[in-house]
């Protein structure tokens, strides 16, 4: 009887554990039985190519959850450093460029300009929050209001006013469109550089100093305080370190796209932080996953891209996807009850 009793209690504790890839099973399954075609390696390329700069935000929103902080401004960060990016690598036969004297530049530097630019932004709310003690809910929508401003301040800029960005240079827009070919496939570099980026957060956060840090400020601010962390500089660290990730996400993102508005990266944020609780990662702070991340950013892909495959209405998604995150939500709640 007792044996039973532990079976179940496993059994219960897998599946509570594990349900985020049940979820994505599930959910290939589904629409494989729906349409048969789309189990080809070429749809799941797509899907992993669409979702990579969504995986780069999540994972810099995701470390902010662990510290019970959380970022409304990611979105208007990436339409920055989108626009900022674009407006500087647009090819030097575009009629229309911004700034049309300014020489080739080489790729990598208007991406690690716009990625300083947002650190700067991002030092800026972790000090907000940890030396003001503005709430990371406050302080962030203040900064989303302001990268809105600042973004569109510099997007309609004479003389022709706010229009999109566009005419890139090819070896910018290479960057997200191009990739290698192995065979009949090819693997996009936005793939690749998704999983350079989320492999360097994985180690940050299971195998350094700061890594046990945002877990230890997360998990229990107090203890982390006696224990000797510097809560005000890590919180910075991790406000300044999610900033960069947004410069890279926006970058990329608009060399996808092959133009940029000031609208760009809207409601990004809002994606990035279901996919983080779809993920496990809970908003109690302390607990998650960089791998949890990936698959809640690869479940709400696979539901935009499948479902738009086999036919299902948006609307109808938008149903589906706020179900999913009301059910992340209770699971998570039901894992950690018995421990509060």
């Amino acid at each position: 009887m007792d044996t039973n009793k532990i079976n179940i209690k496993t059994i219960k504790s897998f599946v509570l554990n594990n349900a985020i890839f049940a979820a994505l099973l599930i959910i290939i399954i589904g629409i494989i039985i729906k349409e048969p075609s789309f189990f080809r390696l070429s749809n799941f390329l797509n899907i992993f190519a669409q979702a990579s700069t969504r995986m780069i935000i999540a994972v810099g929103v995701g470390t902010l959850l662990v510290t019970q902080g959380n970022d409304l401004g990611a979105g208007r960060a990436v339409g920055l450093a989108a626009v900022v990016s674009a407006s500087l690598l647009q090819s030097p036969t575009n009629p229309t460029r911004m700034y049309p004297d300014l020489p080739m530049l080489p790729v990598i530097l208007p991406i690690l300009l716009v990625m300083v630019i947002l650190m700067v932004f991002g030092f800026l709310n972790g000090f907000i929050i940890s030396k003001l003690y503005v709430t990371p809910f406050i302080a962030t929508l203040g900064m989303q209001l302001i990268l809105y401003g600042v973004t569109s301040t510099y997007f309609d800029r004479p003389p022709y006013g706010a229009q999109p960005i566009g005419g890139l240079d090819p070896r910018f827009t290479n960057l997200a469109q191009g990739g290698i070919k192995l065979g009949s496939f090819t693997i996009s570099y936005l793939i690749i550089f998704a999983v350079i980026i989320t492999a360097i957060m994985w180690v940050v956060w299971n195998k350094t100093k700061l890594g046990k840090n945002i877990f230890a400020v997360g998990g229990n601010p107090e203890a982390a305080a006696v224990s000797g962390v510097n809560i005000p500089l890590t919180l910075m660290i991790v406000y300044t370190m999610s900033g960069a990730l947004y410069g890279i996400a926006g970058s990329l993102e608009v060399a996808r796209v092959g133009s940029a508005t000031n609208n760009l990266g809207n409601g990004y944020e809002l994606d990035a932080i279901a996919a983080c609780v779809v993920g496990g990662v809970s908003f109690s702070g302390g607990i998650g996953s960089i791998l949890g991340i990936v698959s809640g950013v690869l479940i709400f892909q696979v539901i935009n891209y499948g479902m738009t495959f086999v036919g299902i209405s948006p609307y109808l998604q938008y149903i589906i996807k706020g179900a999913i995150i009301i059910a992340a939500v209770a699971v998570d709640t039901q894992k950690y009850l018995k421990k509060v």
